[in-house]
């Protein structure tokens, strides 16, 4: 088997997520698959801060430093989960890292698409000597396509299976990958479905002054009630009429728009809003499955999302009779999944394989994705 790390920073701004992960076989679909290892370095309240500026207010200056200081980061965390595993850097082929994304603007009939994610390669690999496979969505977005979701691709690969599945991601934005049953003839579907935890966290944050990062196992939604109107203008939003394939970020439902509706509904209490805004996450993944063609028997959920009682609990109400677990039931840790997709499109790239998947991105065709730093 050869072994490969994956290198993950999200919208929710967690932290760093990092997987080792052996691949068996040459083949486009491994043979088997092993994580050596998964872990999350968490950003402390400054980093998470520069991140935000960045991505909202980031000057050239800002947007260059971040862009070093995250590929250090990054590669730290790399070489401290290979400390922690008793596995020497040379026994790593390469490292696939996704970076961190500051800024993405799917195309439109009127301009073409782009995207940006941090965290210099070059300083990756000079904190781990390893290779590095950098810049994964940037190709798929030159070839006319949403550079998103990568993950739909890995999924296909990893967890496609005797059933019709659904893997939802509830990170801090959602998305959703559709797998028909081996051996059928449906087509597999992947679309972005809307905010995952992103407005949530951002909300119990604002309201609390920093006390709170996040609503802890759903606490503050369950005790509260949901507000259709102060609802309703969220889903009013364009995208969630959008048809796949689709992609959204933190530009479009931005801090700067939750602080806006926060202050028109003042009155809200903390309960409230985090109530209001758990059900504009379940309403948005619920809603997507009306762009599903292949019936679901069942759905996995993963992503931070994916540990929120309250959440899933709606989640699951809103989607039955369909079955609803989360991905450690496939074998994987529901938190390491994409770090394990980058682990995994770092192989396809050394193998020389595409990556892309054109029924979930729209891309003109399939691409050879990334950009390769030697050791």
């Amino acid at each position: 088997m050869t072994l490969y790390a994956g290198l993950m920073s999200g919208t929710s701004l967690d932290g760093i997520d990092v997987a080792l992960v052996a691949f068996e076989g040459e083949e486009e679909r491994p043979e088997a698959f092993e994580v050596a290892a998964f872990r999350t370095l968490p950003y402390d309240r400054g980093q998470r801060d520069r991140i935000r500026a960045a991505i909202e207010t980031g000057t050239a200056k800002a947007i260059c430093e971040l862009d070093f200081e995250l590929g250090r980061r990054m590669g730290e965390a790399v070489a401290d989960t290979l400390r922690a595993a008793g596995i020497a850097p040379g026994d790593v082929r390469a490292i696939g890292s996704h970076g961190q994304t500051v800024w993405h603007e799917p195309p439109s009939a009127s301009r073409p698409g782009s995207t940006l994610q941090l965290g210099r390669a070059a300083a990756i690999a000079e904190a781990t000597a390893i290779a590095v496979v950098s810049d994964l969505r940037a190709r798929d977005v030159a070839a006319g396509g949403q550079g998103a979701p990568l993950t739909a691709y890995t999924d296909r690969l990893l967890f496609a299976g005797p059933e019709s599945r659904a893997i939802q991601n509830i990170g801090g934005m959602g998305n959703l990958t559709v797998l028909p049953a081996d051996g059928s003839e449906g087509r597999p579907q992947a679309f972005d479905t809307g905010p995952g935890v992103a407005l949530l966290d951002a909300a119990v944050e604002r309201r609390t002054g920093g006390q709170l990062r996040f609503d802890e196992d759903g606490r503050l939604a369950a005790d509260g009630s949901v507000d259709e109107a102060a609802l309703a203008e969220w889903l009013a939003d364009p995208f969630f009429s959008m048809t796949p394939p689709r992609s959204t970020g933190r530009e479009r439902f931005s801090v700067e728009r939750l602080d806006a509706w926060l202050d028109a509904h003042a009155a809200l209490g903390l309960a409230d809003a985090a109530a209001t805004l758990t059900e504009l996450t379940v309403r948005s993944i619920v809603d997507g499955f009306r762009w599903v063609e292949t019936p679901v028997d069942a759905c996995y959920l993963c992503g931070g999302g994916a540990r929120n009682p309250t959440l899933v609990a709606r989640v699951r109400e809103r989607l039955a009779p369909r079955r609803v677990e989360d991905l450690s039931a496939l074998g994987l840790d529901p938190d390491a999944r994409e770090a394990v997709a980058f682990a995994l499109l770092a192989r396809q790239y050394v193998l020389g394989i595409p990556g892309n998947a054109p029924w979930a991105t729209g891309a003109a065709g399939r691409r050879l994705l990334g950009h390769w730093t030697p050791a």
